[in-house]
């Protein structure tokens, strides 16, 4: 049996295929249309999915999409009917999309899908699963977990905001939810706005942010914003908000509380901003801890697995696993709404289906490395048609000749196997450098990546030196914990430096792994494993074994705005309109100063809207 997953038509749109209820492939549009968070109907996702297993639409038995169009309209309806006549302009706004496109979703649902096969080809079965239930079911079936709680926060789905589930077996139980509009993830959303980011994209900046911050307002957030209960269930004080009503995140009152209006994008970022952060950092924690502690007691679980947007939250990951309140957790990687079309397709085969459940070592996610591949062949002929001067070399010979370059302080882009799906860039479509080198961090953000210099680098590191390098001692193959560098690699700093404030810290060397290194002493950990990524992991060893040090810096292969590269094509673009020094396509190593210096045109920055 072959089934589609479809997320689409809000944010992140996806499409994820199983055969046999084995997860073979699953890509985000974005990576295609490069647009970045498309939401889109997911074509060429699919298509691609169907294309990487040689099937057709006429091969698939059922396509399920993530959530239920109706029940969202009806809280719609139902919220803007209850702050009326406030929310008027927002409402008719909102209307008019519905009206056009959502509410007759499934009609429009069953021509994207036919257009996706020759036209006289068999229809397959439409299916709908539920947003929290598509999470849960992405946190839950592909886990190592037999058994195991289920907890999924986000900014909101039909109603729910966050749900507790039961997972045993094929079984899939739901316990409680928390509905709209008393949403954690839309708390913290008004944050990112107000500290003037882009709401569903910029959250994790807010959390990068939060480090250089004290948590001053943490007070001021419980007292008026959220009431939180000894079990972690929460209400908002929505007299400060708007998102229920209107176009914006916060409202005056909200303002008024910091006593500042929220700040545009792309102005200086004070030290309000990182106290801010900080702040919102710390609640957040606080209610994912208690949640975590009341599920279970209630379930009794060992184990915990995680989804939804705010799972992206990798410090709260880290204090949750740091806490101990489960033995064992497990965070989807692609948390967020394109891991549901994954998650509802999974739904359907255990639930609809009603097919028994297979662990799988490790988990089913296979290193998340569900996306397009490209061949040696392949590479060579586009790089030959461009006239790309390019030398191909045998991996091992690549792996020390990379080393070698790591080690003088260059910057690589590395294209290697299938994409990843989901967020992260996990050493598949990566910019790779030197995590000793003092510069690294300054040079890749502002020479490379051109986003803003607060931001940190995460480590990928050989996953049997995890705690040699972190206070870590789990895996974390999906870059989703964050955790202290080891004390014996961190550097004290003088009174002086102690004295510093906010972005300036930056600067001040805090350990033997600089550019790695948080202001706070933390790190976005990435543990490598030969099982899923073999040729990463030698690349790192043979690091390794020149410069005994098992861990590499490790950022998204793309530029500010641009969704990470997809193709040989995307990545040699990137490669050419930045200071990257050396690109990698499989085993074909290209270095800048060989290639063709065009004349210098920058209007490819205004190509992508800033995220």
């Amino acid at each position: 049996m072959r089934i589609l997953g479809i997320s689409a038509y809000y944010h992140d749109s996806a499409a994820a295929l199983l055969v046999g209820g084995e997860v073979v492939a699953a890509a985000q549009e974005e990576r295609f249309s490069r647009k970045k968070h498309d939401s889109r109907f997911p074509a060429s996702a699919a298509r691609y999915c169907l294309n990487s297993q040689g099937l057709t639409l006429a091969d698939i038995d059922a396509v399920v999409y993530y959530e239920k169009p109706l029940l969202t309209f009806e809280r719609l309806l139902e919220t803007y009917l209850g702050a009326a006549p406030r929310g008027g302009r927002s409402f008719v706004a909102a209307m008019q999309v519905w009206l056009k496109e959502k509410l007759f979703l499934k009609t429009e649902l069953k021509r994207q899908i036919a257009a996706l096969g020759e036209p006289d080809a068999k229809h397959p079965e439409l299916l709908f699963s539920e947003h929290h239930l598509s999470h849960a079911g992405a946190a839950f079936y592909p886990s190592p977990f037999e058994k195991a709680a289920v907890l999924c926060m986000d900014g909101v789905g039909e109603w729910a905001t966050t749900s507790a589930w039961l997972g045993d077996g094929p079984d899939l139980s739901s316990l409680w939810e928390i509905n709209f509009p008393h949403s954690l993830g839309l708390l913290y959303s008004a944050f990112t706005y107000y500290c003037g980011f882009k709401v569903n994209s910029g959250e994790y900046k807010l959390m990068g942010l939060a480090p250089y911050g004290e948590p001053r307002y943490v007070d001021q957030i419980k007292q008026h914003l959220i009431d939180i209960k000894p079990d972690g269930t929460f209400r908002l004080d929505l007299s400060y908000f708007k998102f229920h009503r209107g176009f914006r995140m916060t409202g005056r009152k909200f303002h008024q509380l910091f006593g500042r209006p929220p700040r545009k994008g792309e102005t200086e970022l004070s030290q309000f901003h990182m106290d801010l952060a900080a702040s919102i950092q710390v609640v957040t924690e606080e209610v994912v801890l208690k949640l975590a502690r009341t599920l279970r007691d209630e379930t009794g679980a060992t184990a915990l697995c995680l989804s939804g947007g705010v799972a992206l939250n990798c410090v709260a990951n880290g204090r949750l696993l740091r806490e101990g309140i489960f033995d064992q957790i497990w965070i989807q990687p692609a948390s967020g709404d394109a891991g549901s079309a994954l998650g509802a397709a999974l739904v359907a085969w255990h639930q609809h289906f009603k097919n028994a459940r297979q662990l799988v070592s490790g988990d089913a996610m296979k290193g998340t490395y569900l996306g397009p591949e490209f061949s040696n062949s392949e590479i060579c002929e586009y790089l030959t048609s461009i006239n790309a001067p390019f030398q191909a070399l045998e991996d091992p010979h690549l792996f020390d000749r990379l080393a070698e370059l790591l080690d003088q302080g260059k910057v690589v882009g590395w294209f290697n196997g299938r994409m990843e799906f989901g967020p992260r860039a996990l050493g598949a479509r990566s910019i790779i450098g030197d995590p000793r080198n003092q510069q690294m961090q300054s040079v890749m953000n502002l020479k490379i990546k051109y986003r803003e210099s607060f931001r940190p680098f995460a480590p990928s590191v050989l996953e049997h030196e995890v705690s040699n390098q972190f206070e870590l001692n789990a895996q974390s193959p999906y870059m989703l914990l964050v955790a202290p560098v080891k004390k014996e690699l961190c550097q004290s700093m003088t009174a002086e430096q102690e004295q510093l404030f906010g972005i300036e810290k930056l600067n001040v060397s805090r350990s033997s792994l600089p550019a790695i290194t948080h202001v706070d002493y933390s790190a976005r950990v990435q543990t490598v494993s030969e099982r899923t990524n073999p040729r990463y992991f030698n690349l790192i060893k043979a690091f390794q074994h020149r410069t005994d040090c098992p861990t590499i810096v490790n950022t998204s292969f793309n530029v500010r705005g641009e969704p990470i590269v997809c193709t040989p094509q995307d990545a040699y673009r990137c490669f050419m309109r930045t200071e990257m020094d050396v690109l990698v396509l499989q085993n074909q190593l290209l270095l800048k100063e060989e290639q063709s210096q065009e004349e210098a045109d920058e209007s490819w920055k205004q190509e992508f809207e800033l995220d």
